[in-house]
């Protein structure tokens, strides 16, 4: 399933990258940005193009049940809602309509690291316009730090040596487009540095992330999210592709998505390199996220 994903995004979104109306290609029609392609600064796990406009703030709260199914899961753990695989609370802000930052904290899942407090920012580079540009891009920078208490086992990764090997980083470029009211697709070149890792790990990881939003109706929408993480054949091949699905709940100030995926962190610093979770195991799980936004103006 993995391998056969990835293609067909591939396929479809390449195919139209550059496709337009024949009125807005002769200029029938002036250049007119699009509102938005997804909707939130985030697709499922991982960021979207989108931005907060200019003095916008949000507040996100994301959280991630146990295992539906599966040894872990079942009737005995209320399928899940007895666990909780991971939390985050979140304040991110839009400081130009193209520049945004955020800060939040997470529990930790799915990786030996707990406690762990995040920072990025994110910039606009293009933004899609009828008849001028036919996608959107963003470059995304992103910090993670643990605070968690050092183990006294100088043989574990969490023993940490120095201050530095607490530290992880993400760049990213988001590349996506809005084929019309209700289709949009998007491609993420993704990379991962960890300064400290396992002896059987790597300390730098490429993947590729994609994403597709299916608007329903006015206030509802479908979402899917896939990323495959291209790790060395001699290091650590547990690793499994983050999958998921989603349904976004849209209301004036708010978004509410329910979540559906195999990876148990929260942010590309945890699922990227950390999901070992497999949908055939039911190592799958419910999860929510609520975002407010204020204006500060």
């Amino acid at each position: 399933m993995k391998n056969s994903l990835l293609p067909a995004f591939f396929v479809l979104f390449l195919s139209s990258l550059f496709s337009q109306d024949l009125p807005v290609l002769i200029g029938d029609e002036p250049p007119q940005e699009l509102e938005y392609t997804f909707n939130g600064t985030r697709v499922i796990n991982g960021h979207s193009v989108d931005m907060l406009p200019k003095g916008i703030m949000e507040f996100r709260i994301e959280h991630k049940f146990g295992d539906i199914a599966g040894t872990n899961g079942g009737a005995q753990t209320m399928f899940g809602f007895d666990n909780v695989s991971d939390m985050r609370i979140a304040l991110e802000y839009g400081i130009q309509d193209n520049l945004m930052i955020g800060f939040g904290r997470c529990k930790g899942a799915g990786n030996p690291y707990r406690s762990l407090l995040d920072g990025f920012l994110k910039y606009n580079i293009t933004k899609q316009q009828k008849g001028k540009a036919p996608i959107s891009m963003s470059l995304l920078g992103s910090a993670g730090f643990t605070y968690m208490k050092s183990s006294t086992d100088q043989s574990l990764v969490t023993n940490f040596p120095k201050v530095s090997h607490r530290l992880s980083y993400v760049t990213q470029i988001n590349i996506a487009r809005r084929f019309n009211d209700r289709l949009s697709i998007c491609v993420m070149p993704t990379f991962v540095h960890r300064n400290y890792v396992a002896a059987d790990d790597q300390n730098e990881l490429l993947a590729l992330g994609s994403g597709i939003r299916f608007r329903l109706s006015s206030r509802f929408a479908l979402i899917g999210e896939y990323y495959h993480a291209f790790s060395s054949p001699n290091m650590r091949t547990n690793y499994k592709s983050s999958i998921g699905v989603a349904l976004e709940w849209f209301t004036f100030g708010h978004t509410f998505t329910i979540n559906i995926t195999n990876t148990s962190g929260i942010g590309e610093l945890q699922f990227i390199p950390y999901t070992t979770e497999k949908w055939s195991l039911g190592q799958f799980r419910l999860g929510f996220c609520i975002g407010r936004k204020f204006s500060s103006e």
